[in-house]
C-alpha cells in the first residue's frame, strides 16, 4: 500500500508522540480506516519528513509515534514567486495545484483591470485559506516537504512595487524570446487573469524592470500559463 503523506503544522521531533485531530483524524479514521500499526509520512515544511506509526485510533483523534530518523528532501533550486491575476473558482485552484507540483515557492493573487473576481476583505481571507489548503494537498501528493505560501490578494501595482530589479518576468505572447540571460537568485513571474493583462499594466511592469517572456505563438489560458512557464523555468534554471 502506498504510504499516505500529510501536512501537519505541529513541530516534528524524532521519536516523539503526536496527536492528530480534526481533519486529519477524520481522513485517516473515517476515509482510510487506518488501524494501529499502520504507517504514514508527516511533514510540516520546516523539519523534513518523518515516517509515523499509528499507535491508537479513537473517534476524535489519532495517536502516532514518529520515527527516529528524518528524510530531508532536496530544496527547490530556483525560488519562484508568481503574481497571478485572480480568476474564477476551479481555474484558480488548478493553477495553484499545478504550480505547487512544479515547485513554485509563493503565489500572490492579484487584483487586475480585467479580473472578473471581486473580493471584500472577509471573502479574501476565506479564499486565501482555501487556496492554502489546495497548496498543502498538492504538496502532500507530489512529495514536497515544503508548502508554497499563498499570500493575501493585493493590487497588481502594489505587487509590482515589491519586485527587485532584474528578477521580474511578464508572460506576453507578443514578446520575442523565452527565459534568457544569467540565472537570477529568484524569479518573480507575472501572469494575467482570464482577460489578460491590460496595456497600462504591461507598461507598469516594464517600468518596474520586468522582462517580457514569450512561450510560443499561442495564447495560453490563465490556468495553463503557470504550468508551461514553470516547466520552462525548471528546464532552464531549475531541477529538471
Amino acid at each position: 500500500m502506498r504510504l499516505s503523506r500529510l501536512y501537519c503544522d505541529s513541530d516534528l521531533l524524532a521519536g516523539s508522540m503526536l496527536t492528530l485531530a480534526d481533519d486529519h483524524a477524520h481522513y485517516l479514521g473515517k476515509v482510510l480506516r487506518v488501524k494501529p500499526g499502520h504507517k504514514l509520512a508527516l511533514f510540516n515544511g520546516r523539519d523534513g519528513e518523518f515516517t509515523a506509526e499509528i499507535i491508537s485510533v479513537s473517534k476524535r483523534d489519532i495517536e502516532v509515534k514518529l520515527s527516529d530518523t528524518c528524510n530531508r528532501l532536496p530544496e527547490i533550486l530556483l525560488p519562484v514567486h508568481i503574481g497571478l491575476g485572480l480568476s474564477r473558482g476551479e481555474r484558480m485552484d488548478y493553477a495553484i495545484q499545478k504550480a505547487t507540483e512544479l515547485g513554485v515557492t509563493q503565489i500572490t493573487p492579484l487584483f487586475t483591470e480585467f479580473s472578473e473576481v471581486r473580493l471584500d476583505s472577509e471573502r479574501a481571507d476565506k479564499r486565501t485559506a482555501h487556496w492554502q489548503k489546495v497548496a498543502s494537498s498538492a504538496s502532500e501528493q507530489c512529495g514536497r516537504c515544503t508548502v508554497p505560501v499563498i499570500s493575501n490578494p493585493v493590487s497588481i501595482k502594489d505587487w509590482l512595487g515589491t519586485v527587485p530589479a532584474g528578477q521580474g518576468f511578464m508572460l506576453d505572447h507578443t514578446g520575442t524570446h523565452g527565459f534568457t540571460g544569467e540565472q537570477p537568485d529568484k524569479v518573480y513571474l507575472l501572469i494575467g487573469p482570464e482577460g489578460g493583462t491590460s496595456e497600462d499594466e504591461k507598461t507598469l511592469a516594464l517600468q518596474a524592470g520586468f522582462s517580457t517572456v514569450r512561450l510560443g505563438p499561442r495564447v495560453l489560458r490563465t490556468e495553463t500559463a503557470p504550468v508551461v512557464a514553470l516547466t520552462a523555468l525548471q528546464l532552464q534554471w531549475g531541477d529538471f
